[in-house]
């Protein structure tokens, strides 16, 4: 893998000194969270800590040698090494699982070479440090390292040792466990962009979070992958971009991806609504602070959960996130409400690309993205975002579809960095709270037993964690 470019490494030191030293006042948050401040010396344990020793030469991994197979313990496996001065090697503690790392080698997607490491998401300590002055990491810290760059398996989680760029890795606060701390990652990066990008929502209120829409639109285009450019720049329009008081229907609330939706959502003010099997879940999300919406719906009949929620909301729903697949997601669409509609439109055929990278799947006939643009400037559209897939229609008039630009986070160093920054500020705040540990296996040989587990569908409104 090539170092970091140029461009980029240029971008994220601007960026850096433009963040290095965030004043931290009262913010304007919900009602709940408005006593919530921080410093950022906060955020560094302090503790006295023992000596790292050196890491060793070799290491235990998990590899898969072959789709539609199980992944299998190898030894005497190199221990990955820093390519540039933005990337540290981290000691693996826990490790996340997602449905992702169970669906490639069962679909024969996203597996870019053969064997393969696996894995998202996971917690450690950072062993060495990082070249470069601006990097807030430190040899000791506690860190998530969030993994949304599939192809370089210096950075897959299935391993003891894993390789972090500074800009993808998050300190943990003394509060947070590794195994807490290993369930969070992937979610809250699809969270802030299909939130940051694709709704345009601010994150400015809360404890100086970065504004994702103007930021992306402050770095050179050309530091865009082609497949997001039109996501990430022309999706959406100012005038439409989420704002406080805004309603947001999360259809499959009780996956990881929408209890961190919806808690962030909530911390900027917008109303949530949360499509849910009620009978697994109703009692949990009703009575969590964090993930608690304005209105649950249960997703056993889908005609009527949109009929609820189009009679209670009253044409007001124009944000919506499915987190479950093509089928949830075009009942979802029959539940949002244009704000007006336009005569005419232009249409621009854009092909967009679901990147395996979302974490879910790919599909081969995706809608255009961003799909059919309201001609008025005046106007308010709707908006549907698909993690793991979107309606095969077209768009209905006034409606656009967004698919999350995930590679934004790993590709571009100030997008990463900002995120997570912010994350470490939440954390430390309390203000975001890691979604429930379901269950905890041991080493990394549990791993296909907890894949089988997730297959079952044995793991639902939480995470299974293994222990390293």
């Amino acid at each position: 893998m090539s170092s970091t470019s140029f461009l980029r490494k240029m971008s994220l030191h601007k960026f850096r000194k433009s963040i290095s030293s965030p004043k931290l006042d009262k913010l304007d948050i919900p009602e709940s969270n408005e006593k919530a401040t921080i410093d950022s010396a906060e955020l560094v344990a302090d503790t006295v800590v023992a000596p790292l020793s050196p890491p060793p030469e070799t290491q235990t991994v998990l590899l898969l040698q072959a789709a539609k197979q199980p992944y299998e313990l190898a030894d005497n496996y190199p221990v990955p090494q820093p390519q540039d001065a933005h990337e540290v090697l981290v000691r693996t503690q826990a490790i996340g699982l997602n449905p992702i790392d169970w669906k490639a080698p069962d679909f024969n997607f996203a597996i870019p070479t053969l064997p393969y490491i696996s894995g998202r998401e996971c917690s450690g300590t950072v062993l060495s440090p990082s070249p470069s002055p601006s990097s807030r990491l430190q040899p000791n810290d506690r860190v998530l390292v969030i993994s949304t760059d599939y192809r370089d398996l210096r950075k897959a989680a299935y391993q003891e040792y894993v390789i972090a760029p500074d800009f993808n890795t998050v300190r943990l606060p003394p509060a947070l466990s590794f195994e807490e701390g290993s369930t969070l990652g992937v979610a809250f990066v699809a969270a802030a962009l299909s939130l940051g990008i694709c709704a345009g929502l601010d994150f400015s209120g809360v404890l100086n979070g970065p504004d994702l829409f103007s930021l992306v639109r402050s770095i050179s285009p050309e530091l865009l992958a082609a497949d997001i450019r039109d996501e990430c720049l022309e999706a959406i329009l100012p005038h439409e971009r989420a704002q406080r008081g805004d309603w947001l229907a999360v259809w499959g609330g009780s996956s990881t991806s929408a209890n961190l939706t919806i808690q962030l959502a909530k911390l900027c003010g917008m109303k949530t609504v949360a499509v849910v099997d009620k009978a697994k879940h109703g009692l949990r999300l009703a009575n969590h602070k964090a993930i608690r919406t304005d209105l649950l719906v249960d997703s056993h009949d889908p005609a009527r959960a949109v009929e609820i929620i189009r009679g209670n909301l009253k044409g007001k729903l124009r944000f919506g996130v499915d987190t479950r697949g093509r089928e949830s997601a075009t009942s979802l669409l029959q539940a949002l409400s244009p704000g007006n509609l336009a005569t005419t439109k232009t249409t621009t055929e854009k092909t967009g690309v679901e990147v395996a990278e979302t974490g879910e799947s790919e599909t081969a006939d995706l809608p255009p993205s961003p799909p059919a643009t309201p001609s008025d400037k005046g106007l308010l559209g709707a908006h549907l975002i698909g993690l793991t897939g979107l309606p095969k229609q077209t768009p209905p008039e006034g409606t656009l579809f967004h698919t999350v630009p995930i590679k934004l986070f790993h590709e571009v160093p100030a997008i990463g960095e900002a995120l997570c920054a912010w994350l470490e500020r939440l954390l430390a705040a309390g203000l975001v709270q890691p979604p429930e540990i379901i269950d905890i296996e041991e080493g990394l040989g549990s791993i296909n037993k907890g894949l089988d587990r997730m297959r079952k569908g044995e793991i639902s409104g939480g995470k299974l964690v293994v222990r390293v």
